[in-house]
């Protein structure tokens, strides 16, 4: 590794020890970043690394709000402003018990990239609190949402930070921070992303990071001489992101063999039949087990990693981070996977991407693979400030464009930076960071 970012590497984990995702994502990108420096010498002149590794701003407060029982209750609220080099800050709220400012951080960090590879006017942020939606009344998710939304106003706007939804953050909650925006702002702006059809939201922004994902990974495999047509699919996962790369990788002709959720996964060797995932987790909320009671001849099994075991050609991890560890990926690799898309924010262990890399796996990172459902978010907001609503055809096909731009962009990072060509953790990392380094450096020490 270059000097100048090993010592940045060090440094960053001394300051922040206890931040465990953060650093882990902060060791994936220097290390890419490395021949940067090697190249760019007036960038460690500038200090650019250290400016780069900080956020902007962290925002911490306290949310209280009243639960059906008249409880006062009190939960943690961030916002994590991580640069605006190139554009207001851009990023989802995440609304999950685990929640903490290493993973808003990591989140933010990663986001900084992937807002870039897009090529739209966005910067990169995350926020979020550690309440849980589940199980909650929707009287109660609104007291909440009303309760953040009346600290975090003051810190967002449609030209400074416009947040979007994340997991635990959907069509209900966005409505909720929305009415309280407005009420206190008194603006009907596009302060916030993923709002509904009927008040400024954009078609198309629901499927997007499932859509985006399989376009990215139909455009990686067929660079290198493959092809998406007949082949057998893992998809981990079965919220918005996995249903929709289900849907969008069996249009283009492959075959889903599996899905899960939290509990464990199911297997279906027919292919899933995605009407019904729709209905359990969609419409009934339910668990993914309830399928196997539906469909005869598929199975349920206890344990969400068992997955990987699965034998397939290509495999999607879109349910969380670090889902897909070391074992999995050897699984993977023995079974003869040959192209792994990251659908999830950083799915995949740094070990298990070392693994893919080595074995000559395609590898697709979750800030250029998953970059569908920001890059539709900036499209929503260039919809709202134009007072426009796009059809589905017309945000779909821009969809596609920009997806073809960011894995054009990470293949020629990849084969002018990177130890060989089809390196795309590298290419996304250093295309991102470049287009964000030249706006901090034209932009003097701010």
């Amino acid at each position: 590794m270059n000097a100048y970012t090993a010592r940045v590497l060090e440094e960053l984990k001394t300051r922040n020890a206890h931040e465990s995702e953060f650093l882990q994502a902060a060791t994936e990108i220097l290390e890419s970043l490395s021949p940067v420096f090697d190249k760019r010498p007036e960038l460690e002149a500038a200090g650019l690394l250290e400016r780069f590794v900080e956020p902007e701003r962290v925002i911490l407060f306290r949310v209280p709000w009243v639960d059906d029982q008249g409880k006062t209750r009190v939960n943690r609220g961030y916002r994590v402003q991580f640069n605006s080099a190139i554009g207001p800050y851009k990023g989802g709220l995440r609304l999950h018990p685990s929640v903490n400012l290493s993973i808003l951080k990591f989140l933010g960090f990663e986001q900084v990239l992937k807002n870039s590879l897009t090529g739209l006017p966005i910067g990169g942020g995350k926020g979020g609190s550690d309440f849980d939606p589940k199980g909650k009344s929707d009287r109660e998710v609104m007291a909440f949402c009303q309760s953040f939304m009346t600290e975090l106003y003051r810190h967002i706007g449609q030209d400074t930070d416009v947040p979007a939804g994340d997991i635990g953050t959907g069509a209900r909650e966005i409505g909720y921070l929305y009415g309280q925006y407005k009420r206190l702002t008194g603006l009907y702006e596009g302060v916030l992303t993923g709002k509904g059809l009927t008040y400024g939201g954009s078609l198309a922004r629901t499927q997007a990071t499932g859509y985006g994902l399989c376009y990215f990974v139909k455009n990686m495999v067929e660079a290198n001489g493959k092809t998406v047509q007949g082949k057998t699919v893992l998809v981990s996962g079965s919220g918005n992101v996995a249903i929709y790369a289900v849907e969008k990788i069996t249009q283009m002709g492959a075959k889903v063999v599996a899905m899960s959720d939290s509990n464990g996964y199911i297997y279906d060797p027919n292919g899933i039949h995605l009407d019904v995932v729709k209905q359990i987790k969609e419409v009934e909320r339910g668990r993914i087990k309830e399928y196997a009671a539906r469909v005869p001849g598929s199975e349920y099994h206890e344990g969400c990693k068992g997955i990987w075991s699965l034998k397939c050609d290509i495999a999607l991890p879109c349910a969380t981070q670090n889902e897909l560890d070391a074992e999995g990926a050897k699984a993977l690799v023995a079974n003869g996977c040959f192209a792994v898309g990251e659908g999830a924010n950083m799915p995949s262990t740094l070990e298990a991407t070392e693994l893919f890399l080595q074995n000559g796996v395609l590898f697709a990172p979750g800030k250029a693979a998953n970059a569908g459902g920001v890059a539709v978010s900036a499209l929503e907001m260039s919809q709202n400030s134009q007072r426009l609503s796009w059809t589905f055809q017309e945000v779909d096909d821009k969809l596609k464009d920009i997806m073809k731009g960011i894995f054009d962009k990470c293949a020629e990072a990849a084969a002018t930076y990177g130890d060989k060509p089809t390196n795309y953790v590298v290419g996304a990392n250093v295309a991102g960071f470049l287009k964000v380094a030249d706006a901090m450096m034209a932009q003097g020490v701010v």
